[in-house]
């Protein structure tokens, strides 16, 4: 691709830019066709992302909706067919000002004074509008070939709550026209599996500014999923030997001194409170916890391996644009577990954490994954502990115990807890980018730092290692990343309701009942859905709106013959005895098909 770069020459662009170049210059023709449509608009930033590319835009009174967008989308193909070529010229700062306030810019001449007196300032224009930017861009207006914008949001001028809310209009832009349709395409499945969508949909969970952003409350037949996880996970884990506790969800600002967490977590906590003279935080994390249990009493080598877990509520203070449901919030719960080990049991118990995963991911079919080694940047000498021999040594034991348990994984630079080097296990969903949801960390550091020991062998004290680790990650997450895996379809073990008995005669209603009590004494979720509605439609919002694995239709003809019409969500219908559907779905249930 031919590109003009900020000195004015025309050049080719390296193939791993192209699409940087191609949305940036979308950018720029979207907020002309912008300006030509709403001319008191005044623009902020414009940047190209892996998504596509965003301009933030100060348009005064006027309130954007999603109907506008095909007005702008007009103007820009406008813009396109015109051919307008991109040129590029330098000035020097008191006349880029002057330029900037002459087309009252103010965003732009605020971004000028932030900038270091040795920035060049340089600008790009095609037709009427003149843009400040450092480019590179595509040649001609007419080399944007394919191109949508996408939604609309709100967004504080530089990320400041305190600072005018923008509009930002998002958009995205490819070579052709067929990775255009192949890229909306996925939006559309993401939209459709979306769990925001979902939980409102099946009433599982809900938010309210009032309440506050980020701080998500589960409903009835929500929680029955959550409690699912929970007592799914915390089975597990008793036969495995742990212990699990229960400890407050504040903690001393002292505590997280100790910790480290203040030092290098603290801008992602909330405030302090202070009361009686002491300082509390809401906990972001709980292994400060663990370690003043495991300190509570003295530990002999032969109380080791020691396993605390808890379905912890935990708080961290999300930037509100990265709030997203309830996969990220700023209020959940953690599957969390802290093992504390002597080192002869590293290996040995790193193997039951990744057994463990692996065995929860065969229940839930979950088979995309990758594991990545997260390792320090030892550049970076302020997200880390600073203690070179301890991340060497945590490191190489961890590096040496995957590679000894078959493990196969990759290594990223910079992706450690600052205490410590971690296993993480990546998923790829349905749609959208992976992301973390199991990890296990390695911590020689808190240990000592919280002078854990334990009395070795030897009559010796010795301090511990501890293994952080989380199965489901948290809860919410976990829950989320079901939802939009199954469209909300969950296996029928963890759907919140079951089965739906459909009544479509009144005559029935008796036999309907004795159902519905033979599904209530072998404990299967079910309800009764006896309003005097259509079968299609009760059929309908049971299968597609409310997702119940499995709907029980009971009317004159199922009375007469003593039997149940059962249809399950691929739409097939069956006849069987009650007594049958019943003992057939409490197996489903207990071997979590």
């Amino acid at each position: 691709m031919k590109v003009v770069f900020n000195d004015g020459h025309a050049g080719e662009c390296p193939k791993e830019d192209e699409l940087h170049v191609l949305r940036h210059s979308a950018a720029h023709i979207m907020a002309q066709a912008i300006k030509r449509l709403y001319p008191d608009a005044k623009f902020a930033y414009g940047p190209a992302n892996e998504k596509g590319f965003y301009y933030d835009i100060d348009l005064g009174d006027k309130k954007l909706a999603d109907g506008d967008l095909e007005a702008i989308e007009a103007e820009m193909k406008k813009i396109v067919k015109e051919n307008l070529p991109f040129k590029s010229f330098v000035l020097p700062r008191d006349e880029a000002v002057k330029l900037m306030e002459e087309r009252g810019e103010i965003y732009k001449v605020e971004h000028i004074s932030d900038l270091s007196e040795d920035v060049p300032l340089s600008f790009y224009q095609q037709g009427e509008y003149i843009d400040m930017c450092v480019g590179p861009h595509i040649t001609y207006t007419k080399a944007l070939k394919a191109f949508k914008l996408t939604g609309i949001s709100g967004a504080y001028w530089k990320n400041d709550a305190s600072r005018k809310m923008l509009t930002r209009v998002y958009g995205t832009a490819f070579p052709t026209t067929a990775e255009l349709e192949a890229h909306l395409k996925e939006l559309e499945e993401a939209a459709a599996r979306d769990h925001r969508k979902i939980g409102k949909e099946m009433q599982l969970f809900m938010t309210d500014n009032l309440v506050g952003r980020g701080l998500p409350m589960f409903l009835p037949k929500g929680y029955t999923v959550w409690q699912e996880l929970e007592n799914y996970i915390k089975e597990k884990e008793r036969r495995l030997g742990y212990q699990h506790v229960m400890t407050p969800c504040v903690g001393t600002v002292a505590l997280y001194q100790t910790s480290g967490h203040w030092a290098h977590y603290k801008e992602n906590m909330f405030p302090a409170m202070e009361v009686e003279g002491e300082s509390f935080v809401l906990r972001p994390m709980n292994c400060p916890h663990h370690m003043m249990i495991y300190a509570n009493r003295l530990h002999s080598y032969r109380d080791l391996p020691i396993r605390i877990g808890e379905i912890a509520h935990d708080f961290r203070f999300e930037a509100s644009g990265t709030l997203k449901g309830i996969e990220r919030g700023r209020h959940f719960c953690q599957n969390d577990a802290h093992l504390f080990v002597t080192p002869d049991q590293i290996k040995e118990e790193v193997g039951r954490v990744v057994d463990l995963i692996f065995d929860v991911y065969k229940d839930f079919h979950i088979t995309d994954y990758r594991c990545v080694l997260s390792l320090r940047d030892p550049a970076d000498k302020v997200k880390y502990h600073p203690d070179d021999e301890m991340w060497d040594k945590a490191e190489n034991a961890l590096r040496h115990v995957l590679t000894e348990l078959g493990i196969d994984f990759t290594e990223e630079i910079g992706e450690a807890a600052f205490y410590g080097p971690k296993l993480d296990v990546n998923v790829k969903p349905a749609v959208g980018a992976e992301y973390t949801l199991s990890t296990c960390q390695l911590d020689f550091c808190l240990p000592a730092k919280f002078d854990l020991k334990y009395i070795d062998t030897d009559g010796t004290e010795k301090t511990p290692v501890v293994i952080h680790r989380a199965i489901l990650g948290s809860l919410d997450r976990f829950m989320a990343y079901l939802i939009e895996e199954t469209k909300g379809r969950f296996p029928t073990w963890v759907a919140p309701v079951q089965a739906k008995v459909l009544l479509v005669s009144e005559k029935a209603a008796d036999y309907a009942h004795k159902v519905c009590d033979m599904l209530d004494k072998a404990h299967v979720r079910f309800e009764l859905d006896d309003r005097n509605e259509k079968i299609g439609y009760m059929i309908r919002q049971a299968q597609f709106t409310e997702r119940i694995p499995y709907m029980v239709i009971i009317g004159d003809k199922e009375l007469e013959e003593n039997n149940v019409s059962v249809r399950t969500q691929d739409s097939k219908t069956v006849t069987m005895t009650a007594e049958e559907f019943v003992s057939h779905i409490r197996q489903v249930i207990d071997n979590k098909e």
